[in-house]
Protein backbone atom coordinates (compact mmCIF):
# COMPACT_ATOMS: atom_id res chain seq x y z
CA UNK A 1 0.00 0.00 0.00
CA UNK A 2 0.90 3.60 -0.98
CA UNK A 3 1.37 5.56 2.42
CA UNK A 4 -1.01 8.53 3.00
CA UNK A 5 1.05 10.55 4.32
CA UNK A 6 4.62 10.34 2.25
CA UNK A 7 3.59 8.32 -0.78
CA UNK A 8 6.19 5.67 -0.40
CA UNK A 9 5.15 1.95 -1.10
CA UNK A 10 4.87 -0.50 1.75
CA UNK A 11 4.25 -3.88 1.66
CA UNK A 12 0.85 -5.20 3.02
CA UNK A 13 2.40 -7.03 5.90
CA UNK A 14 4.03 -3.44 7.16
CA UNK A 15 2.57 -1.75 9.94
CA UNK A 16 4.58 1.36 9.51
CA UNK A 17 5.84 3.43 6.56
CA UNK A 18 9.15 2.34 6.21
CA UNK A 19 10.33 6.12 5.03
CA UNK A 20 8.32 8.54 7.53
CA UNK A 21 6.83 5.97 10.08
CA UNK A 22 3.59 6.59 10.03
CA UNK A 23 1.21 4.13 11.45
CA UNK A 24 -0.36 2.70 8.38
CA UNK A 25 -4.15 2.15 8.42
CA UNK A 26 -4.91 -1.75 8.48
CA UNK A 27 -7.41 -3.68 6.26
CA UNK A 28 -9.00 -5.70 8.34
CA UNK A 29 -9.24 -9.69 6.94
CA UNK A 30 -11.41 -12.04 8.01
CA UNK A 31 -9.37 -15.16 9.04
CA UNK A 32 -12.27 -17.61 8.63
CA UNK A 33 -14.01 -18.37 5.49
CA UNK A 34 -17.96 -17.00 5.45
CA UNK A 35 -20.03 -20.12 5.69
CA UNK A 36 -21.86 -19.87 2.56
CA UNK A 37 -18.41 -19.98 0.23
CA UNK A 38 -17.53 -22.94 2.30
CA UNK A 39 -20.61 -24.52 1.38
CA UNK A 40 -20.33 -23.38 -2.22
CA UNK A 41 -16.85 -24.83 -2.54
CA UNK A 42 -17.94 -28.10 -1.00
CA UNK A 43 -20.49 -28.24 -3.47
CA UNK A 44 -18.47 -27.72 -5.97
CA UNK A 45 -15.65 -29.78 -5.10
CA UNK A 46 -18.15 -32.37 -4.61
CA UNK A 47 -16.94 -32.87 -0.70
CA UNK A 48 -13.54 -33.74 -2.10
CA UNK A 49 -12.03 -30.98 -0.35
CA UNK A 50 -12.66 -29.87 4.04
CA UNK A 51 -12.44 -25.94 3.87
CA UNK A 52 -9.91 -24.92 6.75
CA UNK A 53 -9.57 -21.46 7.20
CA UNK A 54 -8.43 -18.30 5.14
CA UNK A 55 -4.62 -17.84 5.05
CA UNK A 56 -4.36 -14.37 2.75
CA UNK A 57 -6.14 -12.26 0.24
CA UNK A 58 -4.96 -10.48 -2.75
CA UNK A 59 -6.62 -8.37 -5.68
CA UNK A 60 -8.02 -11.28 -7.18
CA UNK A 61 -8.20 -14.05 -4.96
CA UNK A 62 -8.90 -15.08 -1.53
CA UNK A 63 -6.62 -18.48 -0.63
CA UNK A 64 -8.06 -20.99 2.02
CA UNK A 65 -6.07 -24.09 3.97
CA UNK A 66 -7.81 -26.97 3.31
CA UNK A 67 -7.04 -30.74 3.12
CA UNK A 68 -8.38 -33.72 0.67
CA UNK A 69 -10.89 -35.89 2.34
CA UNK A 70 -9.66 -39.21 1.26
CA UNK A 71 -5.71 -38.39 2.01
CA UNK A 72 -5.64 -36.17 4.68
CA UNK A 73 -3.22 -34.08 2.64
CA UNK A 74 -2.51 -30.26 2.97
CA UNK A 75 -3.78 -27.91 0.06
CA UNK A 76 -4.16 -24.39 -0.63
CA UNK A 77 -7.98 -23.35 -2.66
CA UNK A 78 -7.51 -19.72 -4.53
CA UNK A 79 -10.91 -18.57 -4.95
CA UNK A 80 -11.47 -15.79 -7.12
CA UNK A 81 -12.94 -12.92 -5.62
CA UNK A 82 -17.17 -13.18 -6.23
CA UNK A 83 -17.54 -10.02 -7.97
CA UNK A 84 -14.88 -10.70 -10.32
CA UNK A 85 -16.07 -14.24 -10.86
CA UNK A 86 -18.90 -12.49 -12.33
CA UNK A 87 -16.66 -10.84 -15.49
CA UNK A 88 -16.28 -13.01 -18.06
CA UNK A 89 -12.90 -11.98 -18.89
CA UNK A 90 -11.77 -12.84 -15.32
CA UNK A 91 -12.85 -16.11 -15.48
CA UNK A 92 -10.93 -16.66 -18.57
CA UNK A 93 -8.07 -14.93 -17.12
CA UNK A 94 -8.19 -17.51 -13.52
CA UNK A 95 -8.24 -20.51 -16.35
CA UNK A 96 -5.82 -19.55 -17.87
CA UNK A 97 -3.37 -19.39 -14.70
CA UNK A 98 -4.42 -22.68 -14.45
CA UNK A 99 -3.90 -24.21 -17.54
CA UNK A 100 0.01 -22.39 -17.47
CA UNK A 101 0.64 -23.31 -14.57
CA UNK A 102 -0.37 -26.90 -14.93
CA UNK A 103 1.56 -27.52 -17.54
CA UNK A 104 4.76 -26.68 -15.63
CA UNK A 105 5.91 -30.01 -13.35
CA UNK A 106 9.48 -28.31 -11.84
CA UNK A 107 10.35 -29.10 -7.91
CA UNK A 108 10.65 -25.06 -7.81
CA UNK A 109 6.99 -23.98 -9.13
CA UNK A 110 3.85 -24.61 -7.84
CA UNK A 111 1.88 -26.26 -9.92
CA UNK A 112 -2.22 -26.23 -9.83
CA UNK A 113 -3.68 -29.92 -9.07
CA UNK A 114 -7.41 -29.34 -9.58
CA UNK A 115 -9.73 -26.46 -11.00
CA UNK A 116 -13.28 -26.02 -10.89
CA UNK A 117 -16.19 -23.12 -11.37
CA UNK A 118 -19.70 -23.02 -10.60
CA UNK A 119 -21.79 -19.92 -10.97
CA UNK A 120 -20.79 -19.13 -7.28
CA UNK A 121 -17.36 -20.04 -6.88
CA UNK A 122 -14.13 -20.35 -9.41
CA UNK A 123 -11.68 -21.98 -7.88
CA UNK A 124 -7.44 -23.44 -7.90
CA UNK A 125 -6.40 -25.88 -6.02
CA UNK A 126 -2.55 -26.01 -5.04
CA UNK A 127 -0.27 -27.98 -3.00
CA UNK A 128 0.17 -25.98 0.49
CA UNK A 129 3.36 -24.58 0.78
CA UNK A 130 4.15 -24.26 4.45
CA UNK A 131 6.84 -22.09 4.50
CA UNK A 132 5.75 -18.54 4.12
CA UNK A 133 6.90 -16.31 1.89
CA UNK A 134 9.38 -13.99 0.73
CA UNK A 135 7.73 -10.86 1.31
CA UNK A 136 6.92 -11.92 5.09
CA UNK A 137 10.56 -12.49 5.64
CA UNK A 138 11.59 -8.43 4.36
CA UNK A 139 8.52 -7.00 6.40
CA UNK A 140 10.02 -9.09 9.47
CA UNK A 141 13.77 -8.30 8.65
CA UNK A 142 13.90 -5.76 5.76
CA UNK A 143 17.37 -7.35 4.54
CA UNK A 144 18.22 -11.15 3.72
CA UNK A 145 21.48 -12.11 4.12
CA UNK A 146 23.39 -13.03 0.97
CA UNK A 147 24.15 -16.38 0.50
CA UNK A 148 19.89 -17.06 1.31
CA UNK A 149 19.01 -14.36 -1.07
CA UNK A 150 21.68 -15.77 -3.78
CA UNK A 151 20.13 -19.50 -3.15
CA UNK A 152 16.60 -17.81 -3.87
CA UNK A 153 17.63 -15.98 -6.66
CA UNK A 154 19.39 -19.10 -8.50
CA UNK A 155 16.01 -21.37 -7.11
CA UNK A 156 13.82 -18.89 -8.72
CA UNK A 157 16.19 -17.75 -12.18
CA UNK A 158 16.18 -22.01 -12.56
CA UNK A 159 12.36 -22.38 -12.30
CA UNK A 160 11.74 -19.25 -14.57
CA UNK A 161 14.45 -20.90 -17.50
CA UNK A 162 12.05 -24.26 -17.85
CA UNK A 163 8.87 -22.00 -17.66
CA UNK A 164 10.14 -19.73 -20.54
CA UNK A 165 11.41 -23.00 -22.14
CA UNK A 166 7.43 -23.96 -21.76
CA UNK A 167 6.83 -21.19 -23.86
CA UNK A 168 5.54 -19.02 -20.43
CA UNK A 169 6.29 -15.73 -19.06
CA UNK A 170 5.75 -15.03 -15.76
CA UNK A 171 5.20 -11.16 -15.87
CA UNK A 172 4.99 -11.16 -11.81
CA UNK A 173 7.48 -12.00 -10.23
CA UNK A 174 8.01 -10.54 -6.76
CA UNK A 175 8.18 -11.63 -2.98
CA UNK A 176 5.16 -11.76 -2.58
CA UNK A 177 5.09 -14.91 -5.17
CA UNK A 178 8.25 -16.67 -3.65
CA UNK A 179 6.91 -19.34 -1.46
CA UNK A 180 8.95 -21.21 0.76
CA UNK A 181 9.19 -25.06 1.17
CA UNK A 182 9.63 -26.56 5.03
CA UNK A 183 13.32 -27.24 3.43
CA UNK A 184 13.41 -23.60 2.27
CA UNK A 185 13.34 -23.85 -1.25
CA UNK A 186 11.75 -21.19 -3.19
CA UNK A 187 8.99 -22.37 -5.22
CA UNK A 188 7.42 -19.78 -7.77
CA UNK A 189 3.78 -19.51 -7.81
CA UNK A 190 0.95 -16.82 -8.82
CA UNK A 191 1.06 -17.22 -12.93
CA UNK A 192 -2.10 -15.13 -13.00
CA UNK A 193 -0.93 -12.87 -15.92
CA UNK A 194 1.39 -14.64 -17.17
CA UNK A 195 1.49 -15.09 -21.17
CA UNK A 196 1.83 -18.44 -23.01
CA UNK A 197 2.21 -19.30 -26.37
CA UNK A 198 -0.48 -21.56 -26.25
CA UNK A 199 -3.04 -18.19 -25.16
CA UNK A 200 -4.49 -15.35 -27.69
CA UNK A 201 -4.22 -11.96 -26.30
CA UNK A 202 -6.60 -10.60 -23.92
CA UNK A 203 -4.90 -7.43 -22.85
CA UNK A 204 -4.75 -4.89 -25.47
CA UNK A 205 -1.20 -3.66 -26.85
CA UNK A 206 0.09 -1.19 -25.28
CA UNK A 207 -0.94 -1.58 -21.18
CA UNK A 208 1.14 -2.33 -18.94
CA UNK A 209 0.96 -5.16 -16.99
CA UNK A 210 2.65 -6.70 -13.50
CA UNK A 211 3.62 -4.89 -10.19
CA UNK A 212 5.30 -1.55 -10.81
CA UNK A 213 8.17 -1.84 -8.35
CA UNK A 214 8.81 -5.18 -10.38
CA UNK A 215 8.24 -4.20 -14.16
CA UNK A 216 11.43 -4.06 -16.76
CA UNK A 217 11.15 -1.00 -18.79
CA UNK A 218 9.89 -2.70 -22.21
CA UNK A 219 7.35 -3.99 -19.69
CA UNK A 220 6.63 -0.96 -18.08
CA UNK A 221 6.28 0.60 -21.28
CA UNK A 222 3.65 -2.19 -22.85
CA UNK A 223 5.96 -3.64 -25.03
CA UNK A 224 6.59 -7.01 -26.05
CA UNK A 225 8.19 -9.09 -23.16
CA UNK A 226 10.40 -12.37 -22.77
CA UNK A 227 12.02 -14.33 -20.60
CA UNK A 228 14.89 -11.57 -19.75
CA UNK A 229 11.77 -9.57 -18.31
CA UNK A 230 11.31 -11.89 -15.61
CA UNK A 231 15.12 -11.43 -15.08
CA UNK A 232 14.98 -7.99 -14.45
CA UNK A 233 12.55 -8.58 -11.62
CA UNK A 234 14.52 -11.24 -9.85
CA UNK A 235 17.53 -8.50 -10.10
CA UNK A 236 15.14 -6.27 -8.29
CA UNK A 237 14.21 -8.75 -5.87
CA UNK A 238 17.80 -9.69 -5.31
CA UNK A 239 18.83 -5.82 -4.93
CA UNK A 240 15.98 -5.71 -2.24
CA UNK A 241 16.99 -8.49 -0.25
CA UNK A 242 20.44 -7.31 -0.14
CA UNK A 243 19.82 -3.60 0.38
CA UNK A 244 16.19 -3.49 1.96
CA UNK A 245 14.75 -1.73 -0.32
CA UNK A 246 14.00 -1.69 -4.26
CA UNK A 247 15.74 0.47 -7.25
CA UNK A 248 13.08 2.50 -7.86
CA UNK A 249 10.31 4.07 -5.78
CA UNK A 250 7.58 6.80 -6.58
CA UNK A 251 4.39 8.15 -5.30
CA UNK A 252 2.06 5.85 -8.22
CA UNK A 253 2.94 3.45 -10.59
CA UNK A 254 3.44 5.58 -13.74
CA UNK A 255 6.14 7.56 -11.87
CA UNK A 256 7.67 3.98 -10.59
CA UNK A 257 7.38 2.65 -14.30
CA UNK A 258 9.11 6.24 -15.60
CA UNK A 259 12.49 5.47 -13.47
CA UNK A 260 13.06 2.29 -14.72
CA UNK A 261 12.66 3.03 -18.22
CA UNK A 262 14.78 6.36 -17.72
CA UNK A 263 16.45 6.01 -14.67
CA UNK A 264 19.92 4.17 -13.30
CA UNK A 265 19.65 2.38 -10.50
CA UNK A 266 22.12 3.34 -7.88
CA UNK A 267 24.97 1.03 -7.70
CA UNK A 268 25.15 -1.85 -4.92
CA UNK A 269 28.89 -0.94 -3.94
CA UNK A 270 27.98 2.73 -3.82
CA UNK A 271 24.97 2.45 -0.61
CA UNK A 272 26.61 -1.05 1.02
CA UNK A 273 30.61 -1.80 0.11
CA UNK A 274 30.51 -4.58 2.49
CA UNK A 275 28.39 -6.69 -0.48
CA UNK A 276 30.48 -9.02 -2.35
CA UNK A 277 31.08 -7.58 -5.51
CA UNK A 278 30.59 -10.75 -7.61
CA UNK A 279 26.93 -10.81 -6.45
CA UNK A 280 26.46 -6.96 -6.44
CA UNK A 281 27.57 -7.29 -10.28
CA UNK A 282 25.58 -10.00 -10.97
CA UNK A 283 22.58 -8.33 -9.73
CA UNK A 284 23.08 -4.92 -11.43
CA UNK A 285 23.37 -6.94 -14.80
CA UNK A 286 19.67 -8.05 -14.39
CA UNK A 287 18.86 -4.82 -13.74
CA UNK A 288 20.79 -3.67 -17.32
CA UNK A 289 17.59 -1.48 -19.17
CA UNK A 290 18.18 -3.12 -22.41
CA UNK A 291 17.37 -6.77 -22.69
CA UNK A 292 20.29 -7.93 -24.55
CA UNK A 293 22.50 -7.28 -21.95
CA UNK A 294 21.23 -9.01 -18.88
CA UNK A 295 21.51 -12.99 -18.46
CA UNK A 296 19.79 -13.86 -21.83
CA UNK A 297 18.56 -17.25 -19.86
CA UNK A 298 17.48 -18.10 -16.34
CA UNK A 299 20.19 -20.96 -16.54
CA UNK A 300 22.90 -17.77 -16.89
CA UNK A 301 21.99 -16.42 -13.94
CA UNK A 302 21.75 -19.37 -12.24
CA UNK A 303 24.95 -20.75 -12.70
CA UNK A 304 26.46 -17.49 -12.07
CA UNK A 305 25.33 -17.32 -8.82
CA UNK A 306 26.09 -20.68 -8.39
CA UNK A 307 29.61 -20.08 -9.77
CA UNK A 308 29.78 -16.28 -7.07
CA UNK A 309 28.85 -19.08 -4.39
CA UNK A 310 31.86 -21.54 -5.17
CA UNK A 311 34.15 -18.99 -5.64
CA UNK A 312 33.74 -16.84 -2.34
CA UNK A 313 33.59 -19.98 -0.30
CA UNK A 314 29.77 -19.63 -0.11
CA UNK A 315 27.55 -22.57 1.48
CA UNK A 316 23.96 -22.11 2.03
CA UNK A 317 22.09 -25.62 1.02
CA UNK A 318 18.72 -26.37 2.85
CA UNK A 319 19.11 -29.28 5.68
CA UNK A 320 18.56 -32.65 4.14
CA UNK A 321 16.33 -34.86 5.77
CA UNK A 322 16.39 -38.34 6.55
CA UNK A 323 13.33 -40.80 6.74
CA UNK A 324 12.13 -43.09 9.08
CA UNK A 325 12.12 -46.67 8.04
CA UNK A 326 8.76 -48.13 7.14
CA UNK A 327 6.66 -50.26 10.46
Amino acid sequence: MFCPDCGTWNRSAARTCGQCGLVLPQIPVAIDAPDHLITSLRQATGQRYRIVRRVGSGGMADVYEARHHMLDRPLAVKVLHSHLSREPEMRVRFKREAEAASRLLHPFICSPLDYGETDDAVYIVLPFISGGCLADDLAKTRTIEAPRAARIAAQVATALDYATRQGIIHRDVKPDNVLFDADGNAILTDFGIATAHFHGRLTAGGRAMGTPHYMAPEQAMGRFVDGRADLYAVGVMLYECLLGATPFDGPDGYAIGYKHVHEMPTPIERVAPHISRGLAAITMRCLEKAPEKRFQRGHDLAEAIYDWMGTEGVHDAPPVRGSRPAE
